[in-house]
């Protein structure tokens, strides 16, 4: 393991944001790192990190103590935060030769690391240029760039897509994917669920400041395979018609959003005439569907919300 979590625990007042957390991150993969709102990923993160302390438990990376005075081992990670964290008034290049020199980078080796960058996230040609002048995908590709002109061992990514096009979105994928296949280990944390799918080797679900599911996409999935999802658009939504569902024997969780519901049932129940049945003496049906099960039902299952209803407090 290039780096693990044991026991950790992490109050904050009277809330306990990583509740005797255990978290393995081996060398060379792309762990996907998912939790609902105030599952504790940002405060293991930082606490990965180095940036705050804990109150017990412990951590490890390169197979020694973390800390929050142990600087030998940030010299070796790197972080690219939700926000955009470049500097304007700098150009792009002096923002990559000013980060380098923070993880004690000069010389000639400072500027081939920011040569080999700049080619890397696509902005020779802007190397003069200053953020303030970037695209939104531009300037995230430069706050990833600025993580990784030190050649970091264990690369966080924490939500490095958020609010950029899709094809930006694409090309910070692809990166991390060419990122890993060079010898990086990453820790990629989001709130699209199909970005996970696509470039993840492992994944670990928080909940409640720890972790209550890990394994591969397909082991995730194989631990459901005995429940059914189905999925309706209901003509006239209401808080009976939700109860009316819970209550069909076999349904094991029911999220609403507007008209739409995602009803998890167990796998040959014949579920689906009888929500059918229970909607149209609610008003009927728009359009109903059982489907194959993926990564967004397994996160349902266990956590009892979908990813997607917002980032993290």
């Amino acid at each position: 393991m290039i780096a693990s979590m044991r026991n950790v625990v992490k109050r904050y007042g009277d809330t306990m944001a990583l509740d005797h957390l255990d978290l393995n991150i081996a060398e060379g993969e792309i762990l996907g790192l998912l939790g609902p709102n105030g599952a504790g990923k940002t405060t293991a993160i930082r606490s990965l990190i180095g940036l705050i302390s804990i109150d017990s438990g412990e951590i490890k990376v390169f197979g020694e103590s973390q800390g929050i005075n142990n600087t030998s081992i940030r010299r070796n990670m790197g972080l690219v935060t939700q926000e955009i964290t470049v500097f304007t008034e700098l150009s792009a290049i002096e923002n990559l030769r000013y980060f380098g020199g923070l993880y004690g980078l000069k010389g000639a080796d400072l500027e081939s690391n920011v040569k080999r960058v700049l080619e890397f996230i696509g902005l020779t040609e802007h190397a003069k240029k200053r953020p303030s002048k970037f695209s939104g995908g531009m300037q995230r590709r430069l706050n990833i760039g600025c993580a990784l002109v030190h050649r970091p061992k264990l690369l966080i990514m924490d939500e490095p897509t958020v609010g950029i096009d899709p094809q930006s979105r694409n090309h910070i994928l692809e990166s991390v994917k060419l990122i890993a296949a060079e010898g990086t280990t990453v820790v990629y944390t989001t709130h699209y669920m199909e970005e996970v799918q696509a470039i993840c080797n492992r994944i670990s679900i928080m909940d409640s400041g720890r972790v209550i599911a890990e394994g591969t996409l397909d082991e995730l999935i194989g631990r459901i395979h005995h429940e059914d999802t189905i999925r309706m658009i209901a003509a006239s939504p209401s808080d009976a018609l939700t109860e009316d569902i819970k209550a069909v024997s076999g349904v094991k969780n029911v999220s609403v959003s507007g008209n739409n519901y995602v009803i998890i049932s167990g796998a040959d129940s014949g579920n689906l005439n009888r929500i059918m049945e229970v909607t149209i003496k609610h008003g009927g049906v728009v359009n109903i569907t059982a489907d194959k099960s993926n990564l967004e039902d397994v996160f349902l299952t266990l956590t009892g919300r979908k990813l997607r209803d917002g980032g993290e407090g």
